[in-house]
């Protein structure tokens, strides 16, 4: 028998912030803990555990209930959970956390080789987070995690080994074994995952979680709740366990993409579970989707230089007049309402982007992690606030300004007999990256009733920004710069409607 050791339960694997590593026991008695820590898929695969693990522990029937057991009675609940099965969360033993032993028959991968941001074989080492380094077992722990729904598609997953007798799932045309597909959490370019955070993790939890009624009114998991697979995981990619997981609320949250077995020098490691996508009208309730667009449905996908809070409308059309079209999120829209009983709370969006070439996930220059938090006023979901359509409105005055930022810089270039897309594509980034600084104000001006008087600033102030930055990227030292200069300035006048 395989000796226990490491329980995730008292271990310090948890990265948070200002609290450095924790264990699962602290995040849900500790109200200290603000929020959690590491790289955006990171956070989202351990918020997605802990959620796991708070459904397992009460999943309440329904918003009464919910309000019944209160966040005290949830934490309660979470702790004696953990408790009864604190044998379920050895990372290394007779039953490996989130592993399955019969995959050591699987290639050994160095732990470099399924981390994204690591460079290995050919790929040229830039920076030093790209050198692959020793784990801890806290690092261990985190990144078997982490692949259960963010590993990168391609041919480092070792498919020659099917546990599933009969099972075709993970050979190709010609009967070879295939290459690996994204994990469901991540997709083809990287998905935005998007949850309602407040003032400590345990208070973050409670409010994501969803009732009996709620998973039933989706329709997207027929199976219901379903059970956390440290409880039994599944023997094989398509057995009785593996295809519940499927239809159950827990395959989304911890969908088990790979099997995976950690070893002293590295990991087996191998395709898993595979589950249904957007284009099948099944989604992890924390992606935007929209089901309404032809000829198939849409998602947001994670964009570098479109950060997060710019689809801040995106994300919450379903507060806007016309809720049966547009995206939708449906974790935030599930638990949106909860928040008219607390002052404040925020929109936390996040995600990686990568690149695709022959069926290999990578990062390549141009992709990167992204997240972004938005604070909102629980007066935005009152019945006759105008907060939204306030926004939506704000929101398109600014993409009109880069627009017209982007023109006047490309014309001015043009005027100058030189080629100008790259410099104006730079001013519009650089734009973004301006107004970024005040988008909290703009929000908080828009949910304000002196709405109408105190916009005209902000107005004014990103005009103004516009203008600063075609300054910068145009000179008019010579006399023909002079002339293009001058024939193209934008809103020299500053007239801002009211």
């Amino acid at each position: 028998m395989k000796e226990n050791r490491y329980n995730l339960i008292d271990e310090k694997w948890i990265p948070t912030a200002g609290k450095g590593k924790v264990g699962l026991r602290t995040v849900f008695s500790d109200e200290s803990i603000t929020s959690l820590g590491g790289n955006p898929i990171e956070k989202i695969a351990v918020f997605k555990l802990l959620l796991a693990i708070a459904q397992s522990a009460c999943t309440p029937e329904d918003e009464k209930e919910w309000e019944k057991l209160g966040l005290s009675g949830l934490k309660q609940k979470v702790l004696d959970y953990l408790d009864k099965h604190y044998d379920r969360f050895w990372l290394y033993g007779e039953h490996p956390f989130l592993q399955i032993n019969e995959i050591e028959k699987a290639k050994l991968m160095s732990f470099g080789d399924v981390q994204l941001e690591i460079a290995t074989g050919n790929t040229s080492v830039v920076t030093e987070i790209q050198s692959e380094k020793p784990l801890s077992d806290a690092e261990k722990a985190l990144l078997v995690l982490t692949l259960m729904g963010f590993a990168c598609g391609g041919k480092k997953t070792d498919n020659s080994v099917v546990l599933s007798k009969g099972y075709v799932g993970k050979t190709n045309d010609k009967g070879k074994p295939s290459t690996g597909k994204p994990g469901s959490s991540l997709g083809f370019m990287g998905f935005l995952h998007s949850f309602i955070v407040t003032q400590n993790v345990s208070q973050s939890i409670y409010l994501n979680l969803f009732t009996k009624a709620y998973i039933s009114d989706l329709e997207m998991f027929p199976g219901g709740v379903g059970m956390g697979p440290w409880v039994q995981m599944p023997k094989g990619e398509d057995d009785a366990i593996a295809q519940n997981a499927k239809k159950s609320y827990m395959g989304r949250l911890l969908p088990l993409n790979r099997f995976v077995l950690l070893a002293d020098k590295g990991i087996h490691y191998s395709e898993g579970i595979n589950h249904n996508n957007y284009s099948e009208f099944i989604v992890d309730p924390s992606i935007a989707v929209d089901f309404s667009a032809k000829p198939k449905p849409k998602v947001i996908w994670v964009d570098p230089e479109r950060r997060p809070w710019r689809q801040l409308t995106s994300l919450l059309a379903f507060l806007g007049a016309d809720k049966s079209t547009g995206y939708n999120c449906y974790q935030l829209r599930g638990v949106l309402g909860r928040c008219k009983n607390i002052p404040s709370f925020s929109v936390w969006s996040g995600g990686v982007r990568v690149s695709s070439n022959a069926g290999e996930q990578f990062l390549t220059g141009t992709d990167d992690f992204v997240d972004s938090e938005v604070q909102l006023s629980s007066s935005i979901l009152e019945e006759e606030s105008s907060f939204f359509g306030n926004l939506s409105d704000e929101m398109k005055d600014l993409e009109s300004i880069a627009k017209i930022l982007y023109g006047k810089v490309l014309h001015y270039y043009a005027n100058l007999m030189t080629e100008g897309k790259l410099i104006a594509a730079k001013s519009t980034n650089m734009y973004w990256q301006m107004c970024e600084g005040d988008f909290q104000k703009l929000v908080n001006v828009c949910a304000s009733d002196l709405y109408n008087n105190s916009i005209k600033e902000l107005r004014i102030k990103f005009r103004m920004y516009a203008l600063q930055i075609y300054d910068s990227q145009c000179p008019n030292q010579t006399a023909r710069q002079l002339e293009a200069w001058a024939k193209n300035r934008p809103f020299t006048r500053l007239k801002v409607d009211a």
